[in-house]
């Protein structure tokens, strides 16, 4: 399975497709038509024997949730993706989603001016697409989230 993460005015959408649509999607020449409107903030391959996948995302200002990949139906080559994170100016614009497993234990995430932190994954709780999240990291005054990792 490939999911694909677009961010427009309304939110946060997903795509979840196929390897079959993934592949014809983007191997054709130049930018698919919906990449030409929206950007793509990321993507991940999840396979058949992923024990249990999550989608894991985090918006800029420290919010963030998982949600159930079973809550993303798969779509053909036409599909426009599903609302996934409501973006708000308390959240901030989606920085880092990701794919998550049984398998992953941590998220390492590390901010602008260098503030660091270490969550367990399990901390984190599941929440319906549609939502804003819960605080995962606490940030300074005018700082905002870079990047993070999951272990």
């Amino acid at each position: 399975m490939c999911a694909r993460w677009e961010e427009n005015a309304a939110g946060v959408r997903v795509i979840r497709l196929s390897e079959e649509d993934a592949k014809k999607r983007f191997a054709q020449k130049g930018a698919p038509k919906e990449a030409l409107a929206d950007a793509v903030i990321s993507a991940d391959i999840v396979s058949k024997d992923a024990k249990n996948p999550s989608l894991f995302v985090m918006g800029a200002n420290g919010y963030g949730k998982k949600t159930e990949l079973s809550e993303y139906k798969v779509q053909g080559r036409g599909g426009s993706g599903i609302l996934t994170m409501n973006v708000t100016p308390k959240t901030g614009e989606l920085i880092a989603p990701r794919v998550v497993t049984d398998d992953d234990t941590e998220i390492v995430a590390m901010s602008k001016k260098s503030q660091v932190i270490r969550v367990d994954i399990k901390e984190i709780p599941t929440l319906s697409r549609a939502t804003q999240g819960v605080r995962v990291m606490k940030l300074r005054g005018g700082d905002s989230l870079a990047s993070l990792i999951c272990l």
